[in-house]
Order: structure tokens, then C-alpha cells, then sequence
């Protein structure tokens, strides 16, 4: 990419606006869609190099999308909240006519014949895609750790890793790139990377966002969903991206939405338990332990009820979901595995070996133990509403250092329960930390509830990197 100037303040405050701001001022004509897209393609070209949020721009496809919604609302055909704005998609969703490698090397010349059903749905709604953003190989790593097409540095400190799997779309978030992006959530990919940057991730209920149309690392863990900068953001991008899909039988007929509606009802006479041991000992550092009480004090605060859980079955779920995780992500990929071991990174290779370790008999054991974890989980939480944990048990690692970030992600992607993420204060060398908002399936609006009290009343405020 060619490099452009600096963008001038005002210019580069517009990219940093919430989505649900920025829609409005669309919608009242005030800001140009075409214009806004040349923003953010703009500010995606100049930063590119030390930045590396996407694999591929596609400046072509934004700006057709951006005149059409630009003429559609001067017409007086407004469609909503996402019509016009810019948003990324992860690069393991599949754009009509455009590559999905999925961070890979062996699906590098695999050219999409049809829109995944998130990308679709994100057209339906008018929305203006500006690219697809950088991630780990096949999306199986906790880190931005790619060997073919190198790692996403933070945007708080670029000394340190965005997280992964959905590296750069919670970087282009943060850096004020995009206004919302899509991820996928193997056990926190949308989690730790919104956590690590400072944003706000949303993994809905198993099978209430569909997946066709995305690479699949594992069917049974696999989720998509939102990423945005504030939690109304998400439930915004949710309401778009949410429904049945009879081409995607994980989906399921239940009720979707709205969310956006809900977000503002707050949290009184909710029942809020929060994680005290979740069987391994000290929680996380001292900035995130920090981050969970205060979290846990504005809950209080706005008229929830709070109490301390002990859950030591999270740890065993956490641990079960790895093993199941890496007998699916082989299964999937064997044919690379026995046809073109080479071209595979070393990392994701090693990964998907240590699968064959497993006697046969593992992933039915697995799925055994799973239901009766899940039980005695539910019954840990009988009474209560929600939980809160921590996003990851620490700040994010040093660029170029892969640490296991899914201690508390993990089991709700075992579970299928919907979980969020949302930043509440600064830890170490200037990064953030977040507390994670989990319910019961198909309760996404009392996590976004909970989440916009946290954002609202707690000491983050909206915090960007400068």
C-alpha cells in the first residue's frame, strides 16, 4: 500500500466515533457515506504497515456500497442503523468473488463464489465493508501469531499482541478504523482479542448467529458474532446479523431480538454471581481482579443483586473444550494434514497434531463429560441471573508470545451460553482489562443490559489509544 498523509483531527475524531453516533448523523444527511468510506479506507491505507488489521482492502466494493446508501438515503430509503457505515468482516467469511484464506496458506487461492450468510445480511442492512481483517492460521491460536501473513501489534502499546483469533478486527476497532467488524469465537476469539484492545466483543448463543459461509474450525465450538466500541454498538450489529438459517443447521427457530431496544433497561432486580474460584487458584492480575470489583460495585450500584460463586467445574470445562476443540479442528483439516503438511504454519500444524495423542474413544468421553458439567454448572447458578469473570486473567502478551488466554472464555463456548466482553479500566504498560458478562442460552439481551450499566456508570468512558 502506498502511504498518505496524516488525516486531520477532525477527519480521524469522525472514525472514532460509535457506530450508533455516526449512524445517526448519516441518517440525518450530515455526514456522507462516500465520504465517510474514503475516511476509513484512507486511515486503513496510511496505517497499514504498523498495523497490519487486514489481509485485504476491498476499496472497490466499499465505494460502490457507500454511493448506493448514499443515494438510497437521499431518496428517503434509510434501511437502519448500518446503512452506510464502514465495517470489516474476519477474513474466514467468505465475500463473493474475493479469497478466504483464513489465515492460511493452503486456502490462499480459494476464491468465493457466494457471500457467507453474515456478509449477506450485513448488505441486506446497507452496511459499507471496507475489508477483511487479519487473523491466526484457520483461527486456532490465542494470539495474532501468523507465519504466512505476520502478527496484528496492539494499538494501545505495539509492543504488545492484539489477541486472537479476530486480531484485526478488534485492532481496527480500537484504532478507530471501522465502526464495527464481524469475528468468530472458538473459545474467545471474539472475547480476548475485544479484551486485549479495549472493546467490546459479543459471542451470542450457539446457533443464534449463522455460520455458513465461514471456515470452520470446530462445528460443535463455533460461533459469530459482533465487535464493536460500545455495547449498543453490538446489539445493533446483533439485531442485523441474528436469525434462523435453513442453510446453517446449528441455527435454531427461536426468538431473535431486538436488542438495540433493550440495551437501556438496566439491571435492577437482576441476580448477578460473580466468579470467586473457578478452581485454579488466583483469578488474574492484580488490574483485572481491580476491574471485576468495580465492575461488580456498579451492578450493585444501579440495582442488581451480587454475590460470589465458587465454580470449580469451569476449570474442567475449560480443559474439555481444548480437547474437543483440537479433535474437530483435525478432523476438518486431516486432508492438509496427510496432503501438504509443509505449507501449513508450523504453530497451527502442531496444533492440529497433538489431536492423534487422543485414543478414539476421546471426543464421545468428551461430549459425555460435557453434559454433566454443564449440569453442575447450572446448578452452581441456580438463582442466579448472570455471571461476571474476567475477559482473560491478564493484560495482553508481548508481541510474539502465545499465552493461553481461555481460562474464562472457554467453557461458555463448551456450554453454548451467550457471553460479552467490556473494557473497565487501564492495567500494565497502558493496556486494558474487561470483565466477561455471561447468562443462560438465548439471554444475549441480559448480557448487553448488564454490559451498558458497566460501560455507562464504570471508570472506563469510552477510552481510545491516542
Amino acid at each position: 500500500m502506498v502511504a498518505v498523509a496524516n488525516m486531520p483531527e477532525a477527519d480521524r475524531a469522525l472514525l472514532r466515533e460509535p457506530l450508533h453516533a455516526i449512524a445517526g448523523r448519516i441518517q440525518s444527511r450530515d455526514v456522507s457515506p462516500v465520504g465517510l468510506a474514503e475516511l476509513s479506507l484512507a486511515e486503513i491505507e496510511r496505517t497499514h504497515t504498523e498495523r497490519n488489521a487486514f489481509r485485504i482492502v476491498l476499496r472497490e466494493r466499499a465505494l460502490t456500497a457507500a454511493r448506493k446508501a448514499e443515494q438510497e438515503i437521499a431518496g428517503g430509503e434509510y434501511r437502519g442503523p448500518l446503512h452506510g457505515v464502514p465495517l470489516a468482516v474476519k477474513d474466514l467469511m467468505d465475500v463473493a468473488g474475493e479469497t478466504t484464506p483464513a489465515g492460511s496458506k493452503v486456502l490462499a487461492q480459494r476464491v468465493a463464489t457466494e457471500d457467507s450468510e453474515v456478509v449477506r445480511l450485513l448488505d441486506a442492512a446497507g452496511a459499507t465493508i471496507v475489508g477483511k481483517t487479519s487473523m491466526p492460521e484457520f483461527a486456532y491460536s490465542p494470539g495474532s501469531n501468523n507465519q504466512h501473513y505476520g502478527p496484528v501489534p496492539n494499538p494501545w502499546n505495539a509492543a504488545f499482541d492484539s489477541g486472537g483469533s479476530s486480531s484485526g478486527s478488534g485492532a481496527a476497532l480500537a484504532a478507530g478504523l471501522v465502526f464495527g467488524a464481524t469475528g468468530s469465537d472458538t473459545g474467545g476469539s471474539i472475547r480476548m482479542p475485544s479484551a486485549a484492545c479495549g472493546t467490546v466483543g459479543l459471542k451470542p448463543t450457539f446457533g443464534r448467529v449463522s455460520a455458513r459461509g465461514a471456515v470452520v474450525l470446530s462445528w460443535s465450538l463455533d460461533h459469530i458474532g459482533p465487535m464493536t466500541r460500545t455495547v449498543r454498538d453490538a446489539a445493533l450489529m446483533l439485531d442485523v446479523m441474528a436469525g434462523f438459517d435453513s442453510g446453517d443447521p446449528r441455527t435454531r427457530r427461536v426468538a431473535a431480538g431486538p436488542y438495540a431496544l433493550s440495551v437501556d433497561d438496566g439491571v435492577t432486580g437482576l441476580r448477578v454471581a460473580v466468579l470467586a474460584d473457578d478452581g485454579l487458584g488466583e483469578l488474574g492480575t492484580p488490574a483485572v481482579l481491580n476491574g471485576v470489583e468495580q465492575a461488580a460495585r456498579v451492578l450493585e450500584a444501579a440495582g442488581a443483586s451480587v454475590a460470589e460463586v465458587v465454580i470449580p467445574e469451569s476449570s474442567d470445562l475449560s480443559a474439555l473444550y481444548g480437547v474437543i476443540l483440537t479433535i474437530e479442528a483435525a478432523a476438518y483439516y486431516e486432508r492438509f494434514l496427510k496432503e501438504r503438511p509443509d505449507e501449513l504454519g508450523e504453530f497451527a500444524r502442531d496444533r492440529l497434531l497433538t489431536a492423534y495423542a487422543y485414543e478414539p474413544t476421546t471426543w464421545v468421553k468428551c461430549q459425555q463429560a460435557r453434559s454433566v458439567l454443564r449440569q453442575r454448572i447450572m446448578e452452581r447458578l441456580e438463582g442466579f441471573d448472570l455471571i461476571v469473570t474476567p475477559g482473560m486473567p491478564h493484560e495482553a502478551p508481548p508481541l510474539g508470545i502465545v499465552q493461553q488466554n481461555t481460562r474464562f472464555t472457554g467453557p461458555f463456548n463448551a456450554l453454548g451460553w451467550p457471553a460479552i466482553v467490556v473494557p473497565t479500566l487501564l492495567g500494565d504498560h497502558g493496556l486494558p482489562v474487561s470483565v466477561q458478562i455471561a447468562a443462560r442460552p438465548w439471554l444475549e439481551t441480559l448480557v448487553l443490559r448488564a454490559a451498558q450499566v458497566i460501560e455507562r456508570d464504570g471508570p472506563w468512558q469510552g477510552q481510545m489509544p491516542s
